[in-house]
């Protein structure tokens, strides 16, 4: 029950009217330790609750502070605007009862506005590292009384190069009292590194390991001869699979677009997220999929992270992710909250190796799908011959003493005739015999 953490009565009103009950593993692992003011490092899978869980410590600190509101005292990075967005609803959810203000800043909106809503001087600040670094050089950002900082999608913000701006933007913050950092993988060195720049002595909180993660998705993998092939099967999972909503995730924008074409020319509710698309088109894409008006969204892995919605059952890997911890954030979108999920791989020649690294970072082993209705000729890699008689190679015969019987049977070197002209050492021209000398008399 969330009426056991020490938070207070207001927050715990919130927590009732939006018919929490029992908290999550994270939310009961994280939530006591942050209320004591100790640094975090947690680790759990995407959709485990992972918001709740630093967003209460965090409103707890805040909803009884005295002073008017001339400081922003905490602050939130995340990776994408999705995410800050979903993030802001949530603060604003469990804040609901307190006068604690929360502000928005990410890239795609106006930036004058922006500054006028800075000058206001919200409680909580959340956005993306490379927007605020623009209104922190522009003058229009003041984080020095900051009290506390999460990094949300920590691993995330490194793999999309945020590394120095959010090494920055904590710099900034001199006076703060804690730091928790999130994230749905264990990460590299990179976040290693990081941890141990903007952490103090944090507690590590490890609720899933990388092998536990997604358990409740079905991971299957279909192979393919070509791009065309693909989009063969694709057409068919979309078909006779089972879902609610569905998401098609590729490489690439081209790809996405072409994807996206071929479903409208089908007569598919769709609708295709990516880089290309400004803050207007994906705010669409994304709130027609929660509404149902769209049952399949086709995206590059800009939606990979802090895409929540409701009864997404169906995740397509048109391409394979680039790492296994991209892949981890992709099918994280299905098999949310203890629910069932399918994610589907298709596999082309040259994404074996891919894959096959990726089963074996996971510790797993992908199960193999063959659709005898759009089935190849491609099934994975050849196996490679056998050595020896298998790959019609004879072995020479060698007793226990090794080479030597082999040499005992080689002919021996033929010796010159007694007459044949011997060859000079420079073997240029042929030297003349000597006569034998004559016998003493």
């Amino acid at each position: 029950m969330f009426s056991q953490f020490a938070l207070h009565e207001r927050l715990l009103k919130a927590v009732a009217e939006l018919k929490f009950v029992e908290p999550t593993p994270v939310q009961a692992a994280a939530i006591p330790l942050a209320l004591q003011g100790r640094d975090l490092r947690v680790t759990a899978q995407t959709g485990s609750g992972k918001t709740a869980a630093f967003v209460l410590p965090m409103l707890n600190r805040l909803v009884d502070l005295k002073q008017k509101r001339v400081e922003i005292r905490a602050l939130v990075l995340l990776p994408t605007r999705e995410l800050a967005q979903q993030t802001l609803k949530e603060v604003e959810r469990f804040s609901q009862f307190t006068f604690i203000k929360a502000g928005l800043i990410t890239g795609g909106e106006d930036f004058k506005e922006q500054a006028a809503m800075l000058r206001k001087v919200p409680d909580v600040l959340i956005g993306t590292p490379g927007r605020l670094l623009e209104q922190l050089n522009a003058g229009n950002l003041h984080l020095e009384h900051v009290q506390v900082i999460v990094l949300d999608e920590a691993d995330r913000m490194l793999d999309m190069g945020f590394a120095e701006d959010v090494e920055r933007l904590c710099n900034e913050c001199p006076n703060r009292e804690q730091t928790m950092l999130f994230s749905a993988t264990t990460g590299g060195a990179g976040l290693r590194d990081m941890i141990g720049k903007v952490l103090k002595t944090p507690e590590h909180l490890m609720l899933n390991s990388v092998s536990q993660l997604a358990e409740g998705t079905r991971q299957q993998i279909i192979t393919a001869d070509h791009n065309q092939h693909k989009e063969q099967i694709v057409q068919w999972l979309l078909q006779n699979e089972t879902y609610d909503k569905a998401i098609i995730f590729t490489n690439t924008r081209v790809m996405a677009d072409r994807i996206y074409g071929h479903l409208v020319a089908k007569d598919y509710k769709a609708f295709v997220l990516h880089g290309d698309k400004d803050q207007k088109d994906r705010k669409l894409a994304i709130e027609r999929l929660k509404q149902g008006g769209a049952k399949i969204l086709v995206a590059t892995d800009v939606a990979a992270r802090g895409l929540d919605v409701d009864g997404l059952d169906l995740v397509i890997n048109f391409d394979m992710p680039r790492s296994g911890d991209e892949y981890v954030h992709r099918i994280g979108r299905t098999g949310r909250a203890g629910n069932e999920g399918l994610a589907v791989s298709l596999i082309c020649h040259g994404d074996w190796n891919l894959m096959s690294s990726i089963e074996r970072y996971l510790k797993q082993t992908f199960e193999r799908r063959v659709i005898k209705e759009v089935k190849g000729t491609y099934t994975g890699p050849k196996k490679v011959k056998a050595s020896g008689k298998a790959a019609g190679v004879k072995k020479k015969k060698t007793d226990k003493k090794g080479d030597k019987k082999v040499a005992a049977k080689r002919k021996p070197t033929a010796k010159p005739k007694p007459n044949a002209p011997l060859a000079s050492a420079d073997g240029l021209a042929p030297l003349k015999r000597r006569k034998p000398a004559p016998a003493a008399e």
